[in-house]
């Protein structure tokens, strides 16, 4: 094991996210074939929480910067993670196992464990995203959105808005907002913009941080929802964000009595989307008995929550 551990007092994405091997490695990355496994250590950091347990696209951070440095590919291409348990703060380890090693793009698995215990499972493929100056293809714009400035702050508090909400910086569109003053829009969407604090740029890995970070989208559709565990999140990155706000958006367009299907897009301001995004959230009820196994008091699962994985 070594020691060269994230510092706890040092809030910054980079630092919180930060892995370091478990054992030496005699090669490079870039020579690893597949059939190869590793294995890395890190911290899930205090701060990143919602109501004790770790939001869930910060989890996967994590795991997807051990898959990263494992396999020499800094950009998580596609990136598909089932969250099994709830992650509280302290000690964690990353076993990665290398499937394919191609010219282009690497694919892995990864499981993020603490105390033995598995929180989630993630497939992956990564490459290297760089502006070749190819044929593209862009008929989606962006949604009308008032400048940052004009948009509501969220910040954080021990309870609603969470603690992670200290860790980012995250504005709602003005008419997404009313839902945290028991006045939902009617409209299952939030809208708004992001960015990490202390001027830290976003990379491809923090998107995946973003993916997870807004209020869901139900709140705003005036049902009887007060907390959506997330059950499986995919990104797909197209380019690297560039430094400042990213304009976001998410939406949710099927609910069942137990679950719901939320989509998302990120991306800047003047280049458009950099990242898509599909979820499967589980619906426990605003009065479920089952939000007390062991993720969160009753009392808190009654109260409006983040995304935190499931219980």
């Amino acid at each position: 094991m070594t020691d060269d551990l994230p510092v706890r007092g040092d809030d910054t994405f980079s630092t919180a996210t930060a892995i370091v091997p478990m054992a030496a490695t005699a090669h490079s990355p870039a020579s690893v074939s597949a059939g190869a496994s590793s294995r890395w250590s890190a911290i899930i950091a205090e701060g990143w929480d919602i109501a004790g347990n770790a939001n869930g696209g910060y989890l996967l951070a994590i795991t997807a910067r051990a898959m990263s440095a494992a396999i020499g590919r800094p950009d998580p291409v596609t990136v598909t993670a089932h969250y099994l348990a709830p992650g509280k703060p302290g000690q964690a380890s990353v076993s990665v196992e290398v499937i394919k090693q191609g010219r282009t793009f690497a694919t892995a698995t990864a499981t993020l464990e603490k105390d033995d215990r598995p929180l989630l499972r993630v497939l992956g493929t990564f490459g290297e995203l760089t502006d070749n100056g190819g044929a593209q293809l862009v008929d989606l714009d962006p949604p009308s959105m008032p400048p940052p400035e004009r948009c509501i702050p969220v910040d954080a508090t021990e309870t609603f808005p969470p603690p992670f909400m200290a860790r980012v910086e995250l504005r709602l569109h003005p008419d997404d907002a009313t839902f945290r003053g028991g006045n939902p829009s009617g409209h299952a969407r939030m809208r708004g913009w992001l960015r990490l604090r202390h001027g830290e740029a976003a990379d491809t890995i923090a998107l995946l941080c973003a993916a997870d970070a807004f209020p869901p989208a139900v709140f705003n559709a005036s049902l009887p929802v007060a907390w959506t565990p997330t059950i499986e999140l995919t990104t797909h990155v197209r380019y690297r964000p560039e430094p400042g706000w990213l304009r976001c958006q998410f939406a949710t367009h099927f609910v069942r009595e137990d679950s719901c299907r939320r989509t998302g897009r990120s991306g800047m301001p003047r280049a458009g989307w950099s990242l898509s995004l599909g979820s499967w959230r589980w619906l426990p009820g605003a009065d479920s008995s089952q939000c007390a196994d062991g993720a969160v008091d009753s009392d808190r699962c009654r109260s409006p929550g983040f995304n935190s994985g499931l219980p």
